[in-house]
């Protein structure tokens, strides 16, 4: 530029410069289509561009456009003449052109057209240029943005799928099974946890990748992971030598791996380091920016996944010992009988329900098994629980038949501080007759496998849940007695060993009953059997299964105990009783005398109900007298009016029940119990054979 005041100098002659040494430098040329004629002008860089020597050119469009594959040359034929026919003064367009040395250039045009005054096209006016570098870096672009829409796509997915990820295994089942790693680029992963001031390796990489003593390491060691959660920065090496340079004492254990590259991300959650991540990659040299941006965001959204994992495993570890601490910690061994017990956790939630079993050895040869689910999936269930299992054993220790160890447990349960229900079915069995009493509240029915494994549900008349019964005022809990034959299995279960998505629960227990019958005899089998099912079913609900099994060998020689109350208002508990008595006095080795004694405890029965409010309770047991045996019939109410025997006469039936008891009975007698009374009689029943004046 002149300095200020200066004279100003002529111009240069060829001022100012034409068009066309500006558009060659541009790498552009121009033409003039006569349209007319059909003569065409191009300059010396158009002539280059379409790829034709001065000498060789004849001046004729059709020559120039003859340089165009056909499908080219139809196409922009066909634009231009749209262009002249919609009246438009511009075009625009890319097309190829054959290359002198063989091959194809993008080319680019831009026309205008000249019309005359009546509107006709005379002329057109234009440049072209070489649109190969354009078109070349335009692709890349587009191709360098489809893949980071690519790899941002992965890590949203992988994003999304670790949303639901509950466990570290989870979270690692994500990467790996995915895909993502591949679809990243990466082979295989190492990745560790900082518990304590020590990383711990939880992946390890490739198989036959594992550097022995690499389990445990310190944050200080000379690892690449120890040096991201130090430093709190990623770690890309791009190359094999880049690798052996920052890590020499690493490299020589891994370089057989063939590792070409490896990219080692922080993970970071609310400002703490929690671990790391390496992924090892075969085939890659160096990381781009975005390669990188993208690794970060992932390691980002990984370590989120992680700390809600570890924190998941930690509440699980937690409950489960709850969980543990609330069920009995070993199932009794006892005499007559396999017990069997299975806890399956649920696969949601906290891993941790209201689901337990017991086993509660009683007097006489007697046990009970119970089985019970409280409302809900959490350690306020567990608790209640625990709380339950232990109220319904010492209710059951003291001695109570099962229908009031039903209603206590059930009072008990509405009294805490809690609003869960639970549902349960405790069974009373006297293991040296087989008379199996049940009482169900809201459970599910039993089932009873006989001898040949052939299962059948046992329909068991029940009351209400526990602590609903309370509330509603219903703690009647009919007691339904059944026959448990000498091999036979009893089996209990919770909602979570029969429960399908999608399916009805009577078809699930129609599956499982279908199941034990073709299961295995030996009853661990058969348990492992079925909650095995259970957990390739994947249930969202925990399940507790107890199986009781009747043997012959180590029935204990003593006689049992049996309690059955029978209220007024329920027209059942008298059939019941009646059956209880026939079946134990069978059992037993009664004989004849059993009919006997069910005809006298009727009398008994009635004449309690008759004369007393309220319930009577029926106990029976055998006695040892020496070589005799008696079997015993018991019959409390709570009046203290004693039974007196009335003269009778011919034309009347009152006074003839006492008649009765005195002439079968071996003995009777009334005995005064508190506020109440028990009227008793006795039976002499012979000895069982083969047991003779042991038992």
């Amino acid at each position: 530029m002149a300095e200020p005041g200066a004279t100003a100098q002529p111009a240069p002659e060829d001022w100012p410069a034409g068009p066309n040494p500006i558009l060659a430098m541009n790498r552009m040329g121009s033409f003039d289509w006569d349209l007319d004629s059909g003569r065409m002008h191009l300059d010396r860089q158009a002539l280059a561009i379409f790829g034709v020597t001065p000498e060789s050119y004849d001046g004729l469009a059709t020559t120039a456009s003859s340089r165009m594959p056909a499908a080219e040359r139809d196409r922009m034929g066909n634009m231009i003449k749209d262009t002249i026919r919609a009246g438009s003064e511009t075009y625009a367009a890319y097309f190829r052109v054959r290359r002198p040395e063989g091959g194809l250039r993008w080319t680019h045009t831009q026309g205008t057209i000249r019309r005359d005054s009546t509107g006709r096209a005379r002329r057109v006016f234009g440049i072209v240029r070489d649109a190969t570098q354009e078109l070349r870096d335009t692709t890349a672009r587009r191709e360098q943005a489809a893949e980071l829409r690519r790899q941002t796509g992965i890590v949203q997915r992988t994003t999304a799928a670790l949303a639901s990820a509950r466990t570290v295994k989870d979270v690692l089942d994500v990467l790996q099974k995915s895909h993502g790693l591949a679809r990243l680029g990466a082979d295989d992963l190492v990745m560790g946890l900082l518990e304590d001031g020590r990383i711990r390796l939880v992946a390890d990489g490739p198989e036959g990748g594992y550097v022995p003593g690499t389990r445990w390491t310190r944050v200080e060691d000379p690892y690449p992971m120890s040096d991201v959660i130090r430093n709190l920065r990623p770690a890309f090496l791009g190359t094999p030598e880049a690798f052996a340079v920052a890590y020499p004492a690493l490299w020589p254990r891994i370089e057989g791996l063939g590792v070409s590259a490896a990219a080692y991300l922080p993970l970071v959650a609310q400002g703490e380091p929690i671990g790391s991540i390496g992924l090892l990659y075969r085939d890659k040299r160096g990381f781009t920016a975005e390669e990188r941006n993208v690794l970060v965001a992932l390691g980002s959204s990984l370590a989120q996944s992680l700390q809600r994992a570890v924190l998941y495993e930690q509440e699980k570890d937690l409950a489960q010992h709850l969980q543990h601490a609330m069920l009995p910690r070993t199932i009794p061994a006892v005499a007559g009988a396999d017990l069997v017990v299975r806890y399956r956790a649920a696969r949601h939630g906290r891993d941790i329900g209201g689901d337990w079993y017991d086993v509660i050895p009683l007097p006489g040869g007697r046990i009970g098994a119970v089985i019970g689910d409280v409302q809900g999936h959490d350690t306020h269930a567990a608790a209640v629980m625990g709380q339950l299992r232990i109220v319904l054993r010492a209710y059951a220790a003291e001695g109570h038949p099962p229908a009031t160890v039903m209603a206590r447990t059930s009072a008990f349960l509405n009294e805490l501080d809690t609003d869960r229900f639970a549902t349960c079915l405790y069974a009373e069995a006297d293991l040296s007759t087989g008379v199996l009493q049940l009482v169900r509240a809201g459970h599910l029915d039993p089932l009873l496998a006989g001898p040949d494994g052939t299962a059948r549900r046992i329909p068991v008349e029940g009351g209400m849940p526990l602590g609903l019964s309370t509330q509603f005022g219903s703690l009647g809990y009919p007691v339904s007695t059944v026959e448990l034959d000498l091999g036979a299995t009893l089996l209990l279960c919770t909602d979570g060993l029969v429960e399908q998505p999608g399916a009805d629960l009577d078809d699930g227990v129609d599956a499982l009953i279908a199941q034990v019958g073709r299961g295995p005899h030996d009853l661990r089998l058969l348990a492992d059997q079925l909650t095995a099912t259970v957990e390739e079913r994947g249930g969202e609900d925990d399940a507790a299964l107890l199986l009781l099994r009747r043997r012959a060998a180590g029935i204990p020689h003593y006689g049992g105990r049996l309690q059955q109350s029978v209220s007024q208002g329920q027209p059942r508990d008298l059939p019941q009783a009646r059956h209880l008595i026939r079946s134990s006095a069978h059992a037993w080795g009664g004989g004849d005398r059993g009919e006997e004694a069910e005809l006298v405890a009727d009398e008994l029965i009635t004449n309690a109900l008759t004369h007393t409010d309220g319930q009577c309770v029926v106990t029976l047991r055998v006695l040892r007298d020496g070589p005799e045996r008696r079997l015993r019939i018991e019959v409390e109410d709570a009046s203290s009016v004693l039974p007196r025997r009335r003269p009778t006469r011919p034309e009347g039936v009152s006074g003839r029940g006492l008649l009765l008891v005195d002439l079968l009975a071996d003995d009777w007698g009334v005995e005064g119990r508190g506020n109440g009374k028990c009227v008793w009689c006795e039976f002499v029943i012979p000895a069982p054979p083969g047991r003779g004046q042991g038992y």
